[in-house]
Parts: C-alpha cells; structure tokens; sequence
C-alpha cells in the first residue's frame, strides 16, 4: 500500500519553530511531527510513503534518508511548483500513487496527530464498498469547523455543511482519508480542495463513507493546540504503554523524558511535559504543559509553563517562562528574566523581561 502526506508550505503559524525546520520536521513529543505517521503507517503495511510538498524538500528527504532504512520504507517527494491546494498534489503525485493493483491508499493532513488506527480503517473501507472513506472526529463546538452529516448506522455520508450556524452535526473532517485510484480521475491538475470540491461530488454519488475516529485527534499546526495536542497524546501514552513515561517524587502527571535528558535535584515536572534528548534541567526546576526540545539547558530554579522551548536554547537562573511563550532555536534567556507570552524568533538573547504577548524579532 501507498500513503501521500500532505506537508504543504512554510508553516508560519508554528514560526518561529519553522523558521529552522520545515514543520513536519518540529518535534512533537520527542520525534518528528511526521514520523509518528509515517511509524503507523508502516505498522499496517505501507511500503511507500509520498511526501506533498512545496518548500525545501531537499531537507525533508535528507532528513528522512535515516528513518527510511532504519523501518524499511520508501520516502519520496512530489514537489508543486505552486500551491495546489489539498486535491491538486494528488493528481501531481498519480504515477506515484497508482501502480496497477487497485490497492486503496491513504492520504494525510501533516498536522494531525492522534491514534491512527489505519488497520480499522482499511476494514471499513473494504466493507461498504464505496470510492473513498474519510475520518471524522466528534468536536464540542462544530460551528467552528466545516461539519460532515452522515447516516450513523452504515457511515455513508449525505453532505458538508461549512460553519453551520444552526446544529447539523458534531463530526468534522478529521484529516486522514483511504481513497479507491479511482478517485484521482475526478481531480484536475490544478489547485483545488478535497474538502470542498472532490469529496462533495463522491458524497453526491453515494460513494463516500465516514468512520469516526476512536480515541483523541488534534491539528497541532499551532501553538496552543500543540500544547493541548501534547496532553492528548500523553494521555493516550498512559493508556496504551505507561512504562514509557516517567516517574519518580519529582514527576507530576503523564510526563515524558529522552533516556539521554539529564534532570537534577529538587525538580517538580509534569503534567503534560516533554523533555528531548541531550536536555539538562539543572535542581529547583519546575516545568508543567510545556516541551523542551533537544540540547536545551534550563538553569537552577527556572519556572516553565504553557510554553514551547526550542532546540539548543538555555533559560536562566530564577527565569519564568508562560503563557504560550514560544522560544526559537538558540535562544538565550537570561537570569531572572520574566516572558508573558513572547515569541521570539531563532539566535536571539533575551536580557529584560517581556511583560506581555509580542514578537521578538
């Protein structure tokens, strides 16, 4: 079987993480955001694995020659020279995808992080007999989202209702589709959107089902709901492997930590907190709702919380760090520093205090 992933553009709503790596590549509880998809895709038998891009794909595939041999999958790019919206790079990546078997294949919004049980959905899928299967998740306000309405006891989906302002429906487009070769030969190459213009016509045909997806999902394209994606998948951890989480009198909550991480004493960490591989947390340190990401450095009696730390930064002594303050790459806190919610782009030093949310350039 055959997966595209849809990586897209520059992923400026997680800058200035992405300002150093393209976002696929940001880790998301210590590895990748994209390797957690493609490592579940390889579980049910994925073979070859396409990467939609249009930005630097150089980096992506140097990146993932290394994960390519080490779990025996093919990773390839299929670059636009323009954006072409979500449906656009599947009929780009047709050769790709199509070889002859009329195997289903999987497609995948790069963003989404959640159980993906795949083997379930390539039982559905083969079950109802339909072109095209799509994902849906239950959302507590659906007005926000482009709902999907479909018949409950055989999941065949009757139509898309964008923002409903009246209640239709609680299920969204969760962003993980297994679609029939047959649905590329509805698709054009040109820019143009699988939510709003292909999947329409195949529900319109009574082609299209909907399952809906156990467990938890969340798009962590941005920051708050990166933070929130973290809790969900930890728990999710709890429940599926706890003895990969950490623990010990210092640790509070799901928390977890890379073996190469060193922690010293007096520490109070969790919940909801990932430390990544190579980090020092110095004694004193209280860490909650956060992620530290590799080779960062949080000197004595530092506070962090609802914030993301980037790779290689350093916090000072008796620092505080919260509300949703995003620290790029290499950036230097200094002692006794205050941030409230800044973001502050990659090389940077910060010596005074930022009292409220605003860009550091």
């Amino acid at each position: 079987m055959k997966a595209l992933i849809l990586v897209g553009g520059f992923g400026t709503r997680l800058r200035p993480l992405t300002l150093s790596f393209p976002k696929p590549l940001v880790d998301f509880a210590n590895k990748p955001m994209i390797l957690h998809q493609i490592e579940a895709l390889k579980e049910v038998g994925v073979t070859e694995v396409v990467l939609a891009i249009n930005y630097r794909p150089e980096v992506m595939l140097n990146f993932l020659k290394d994960f390519e041999d080490k779990l025996g999958i093919t990773i390839t790019c299929s670059q636009e020279t323009e954006p072409l919206g979500t449906a656009g790079p599947l009929a780009l990546a047709r050769d790709k995808l199509v070889d002859g078997s009329g195997e289903p294949f999987f497609v995948l919004n790069s963003d989404v992080i959640s159980e993906y049980p795949f083997a379930e959905l390539i039982k559905f899928h083969k079950s109802h007999g339909g072109e095209a299967t799509i994902m849906v998740t239950k959302v507590d306000e659906p007005s926000k989202y482009g709902v999907v309405v479909m018949e409950e006891a055989t999941g065949m989906v009757e139509k898309f209702v964008e923002k409903p302002k009246i209640f239709v429906g609680n299920k969204i487009n969760a962003g993980i589709y297994l679609l029939n070769p047959s649905v590329l030969d509805r698709i054009e190459l040109k820019p143009t959107s699988i939510e709003k213009e292909v999947f329409p016509r195949i529900a319109a045909d009574a082609k299209l089902f909907a399952m809906v997806l156990p467990g938890f999902w969340m798009d962590v394209g941005q920051p708050r709901d990166y933070i929130t994606g973290l809790r969900l998948y930890l728990d999710s951890l709890r429940k599926r492997s706890a003895n990969r989480l950490a623990t010990g009198a210092h640790i509070v909550g799901n928390v977890l930590v890379h073996e190469s991480a060193k922690i010293g004493e007096g520490c109070l960490i969790g919940p909801d907190v990932a430390i990544g591989p190579g980090c020092v947390v110095e004694d004193g340190v209280r860490l909650s709702r956060c992620t530290v990401m590799r080779g960062v450095r949080i000197k004595k009696h530092a506070c962090i919380s609802n914030s993301i730390i980037g790779w290689h930064s350093t916090v000072g002594q008796w620092a505080r760090i919260e509300n949703m303050t995003i620290l790029g790459e290499d950036v230097h806190v200094g002692d006794e520093v205050y941030t409230n919610g800044g973001v502050v782009l990659p090389h940077k030093e910060i010596k005074s205090s930022i009292l409220k949310p605003e860009i550091v350039m």
